[in-house]
């Protein structure tokens, strides 16, 4: 790889008369700029300085690598220079380190993945080698330095016999100098150690050199040479972690190996659960199920908050006689009855639609996300069209990512207007005249079929909104059943929600039961989590069932849908109602009796009754069938 790509003859300087750290920074900072590198001396020297804060950059043998990550680089470089004397007051690791040999690294924030960033990366990797790095610093001439930084030293590999194994991560805050210098580091002490280091450098460029499933399952212990926090740190669970700063290493790697053996020899090694070891690059389908699961989790707390919220407010107006004040503008009872409606409604589907479109195109995505949300709540689409929306919008902006690249001088620009102007734009288009009026006619052929299903045939209605309540656990069958439900609740039809708030406490309980009876059928993890799903079910949360039902899709769906399917038929007959969505366990003290002969106390036990037996109906048919495919070896 060609370093000289990354640097010119004006951008090194030997011999120079300076003597303290303030003024070599100020005079590579200077030739970045005079050479078209960076757009803003105040904006890298402040983040030189940033960087300098966090950690020492002196090295050891006379070297030092100030470094910024800034918007403000146009594109990737460095300076090279050597000073007549030793620079005073330059911290460093190694404290006899008498700094001489400063390498300044400019670093671009958007430009991760880059040609660039690999070439930077591999000057760290090159000058973490003492040979290389004094053939290149005992250079006599500028022309001389510049033709040396492509010289590299070609040594034989050494047949060495490795006793153990260590997995290492290395991360410095600017992800390139520190990153790097410390993974040569622990590697060569291994070397030296008869240990083999195999290490992770989550750096500017991403995960390099990711961990593989072998070398997790067979390492004695894990080291984590860091300064930001580790990526996928759950890989590592099996393993005693020792955990350095990102420059000890630097210092001394070898007292760090050993420390980790040693911690090994006292702690039990754990079993590597390979489910923790997520693939580099997803398929369509699997991107699609995460992006989903990522829009709903963000949304899952607003309608808790909003449910709760309304709740409180609703219980206050009723036990103090405050009804009028709770419809009355202005008044705090009626703010946050606005304030639980917004959560509700206006975010609901604009912030899982974001969220959904953050997963595929990253931060750029969030704004055409959100627009897409809100297009689909003006063109009455739902959650079906925010869905859409939001696949649209992140798949888009990565499109975008793509061909119009955020680099160079115009970076800032391309990610702060191009990215948000057009997508929002690109999906206004999308949302107002392709999917927005076709998705808005399905959700009300869906609505007008649920309504119409009101009446005699209520029963029926109970058990179709128990099945689609559990059919996809908060996916587009969920959220159909609830827009229907928050739907009619508004024209005074209280019966569907109170069937809906029922059933969602089914599959948490059906899940609690389930693992507590069947315990060989599931992991560790699993159990722990099915130890909680009852009290996500109080909360009206169905997600905390959505692991079981990925792993087991057949079984548990069939079960949980038929296990709904009873609680709603149950409580679509008590006719009790519910106009307050949301509120959870809650809800039982907010039902509405009037078309019904029911005292209040036993209402609620009707309906907080019908999603226990809906639980034990599923539990009763989970069971058996987790057992038939843990004797057939598939449990």
């Amino acid at each position: 790889m060609e370093l000289s790509r990354l640097t010119n003859e004006s951008m090194i300087f030997l011999n120079m008369p300076y003597s303290t750290k303030s003024e070599v920074i100020d005079a590579m900072v200077k030739a970045l700029f005079d050479n078209g590198k960076i757009t803003s001396i105040e904006d890298f020297t402040a983040a030189i300085y940033d960087r300098e804060a966090i950690s020492e950059t002196g090295i050891e043998n006379g070297l030092a690598i100030p470094h910024g990550k800034a918007d403000c680089v146009a594109e990737a470089a460095f300076v090279i220079m050597t000073t007549e004397g030793i620079v005073s007051d330059w911290e460093s690791i190694d404290e006899d380190n008498e700094v001489q040999h400063i390498v300044m690294l400019a670093i671009p924030k958007s430009e991760g993945g880059s040609t660039h960033l690999d070439l930077l990366a591999t000057l760290m990797e090159r000058m973490s080698d003492e040979d290389y790095a004094t053939k290149l610093f005992s250079s006599k001439t500028v022309s001389e330095l510049y033709n040396n930084l492509d010289s590299e030293n070609t040594q034989e590999e050494q047949h060495i016999e490795y006793t153990k194994s260590i997995v290492a991560v290395t991360a410095c805050p600017a992800g390139i100098a520190h990153t790097y210098m410390a993974a040569q580091a622990l590697e060569k002490a291994g070397k030296e150690l008869g240990v083999k280091v195999y290490v992770e450098k989550q750096g500017a460029n991403g995960i390099e050199g990711r961990l593989t499933t072998e070398q997790l399952q067979e390492a004695d212990a894990a080291i984590f040479s860091v300064g930001v926090a580790v990526k996928n740190i759950e890989r590592f669970n099996h393993l005693p972690i020792t955990q350095t700063s990102v420059a000890e290493p630097l210092k001394d790697a070898k007292s760090i190996i050993n420390r980790a053996l040693k911690k090994a020899e006292t702690h039990e090694k754990g079993s590597f659960d390979a489910s923790t070891q997520s693939p580099q690059k997803l398929g369509l389908g699997e991107e699609i199920k995460q992006a989903v699961m990522t829009g709903i989790s963000h949304m899952v707390p607003f309608v808790v908050a909003g449910g709760m919220i309304l709740a409180f407010a609703v219980l206050i107006s009723q036990q103090f006689n405050l009804v009028e004040e709770y419809n009355t503008a202005g008044h705090w009872l009626n703010s946050f009855r606005q304030l639980s409606g917004g959560l509700l409604g206006t975010l609901l589907v604009p912030v899982m639609a974001a969220y959904m479109a953050f997963a595929i195109g990253e931060k750029p995505a969030l704004v055409s996300g959100f627009a897409a949300g809100f297009a689909a709540n003006l063109v009455g689409g739902g959650f079906l069209a925010g869905m859409l929306g939001g696949l649209i919008a992140g798949y888009s902006v990565r499109y975008m990512k793509k061909i119009i690249p955020a680099k160079g001088p115009f970076s800032g620009f391309i990610s702060f207007f191009i990215y948000p102007v057009v997508s929002v734009i690109w999906i206004g288009i999308i949302m107002f005249f392709v999917i927005g009026e076709p998705v808005a006619f399905i959700n009300l052929k869906l609505t007008d079929f649920l309504r119409d299903l009101q009446g005699t045939n209520v029963i029926i209605l109970g058990i179709v909104i128990g099945i689609m309540t559990s059919f996809d656990l908060g996916g587009p069958v969920n959220k159909a059943a609830y827009a229907f439900c928050v739907s009619v609740m508004q024209e005074g039809v209280l019966v569907p929600y109170a069937i809906f708030a029922s059933v969602k406490m089914v599959s948490g309980f059906a899940i609690t039961m389930t693992t507590l009876i069947e315990k060989e059928s599931y992991t560790t993890e699993e159990l722990e989590a099915g130890r909680t799903t009852w009290l996500l079910a109080l909360g009206g949360i169905t997600e905390g069932a959505i692991p079981f039902m990925m792993k087991h899709p057949l079984q548990v769906m069939t079960s949980l849908c038929t296990g709904s399917a009873v609680c709603g038929a149950i409580v679509a007959f008590a006719n009790v109602g519910l106009n307050v969505p949301g509120a959870g366990i809650f809800s039982m003290f907010l039902l509405d009796y009037s078309t019904t002969g029911l005292s209040p106390t036993f209402g609620a036990a009707i309906w907080l009754g019908a999603a226990i037996v809906g639980a034990i109906v599923s539990t009763a048919i989970l069971v058996p069938l987790m057992r038939r495919d843990r004797a057939r070896g598939k449990a």
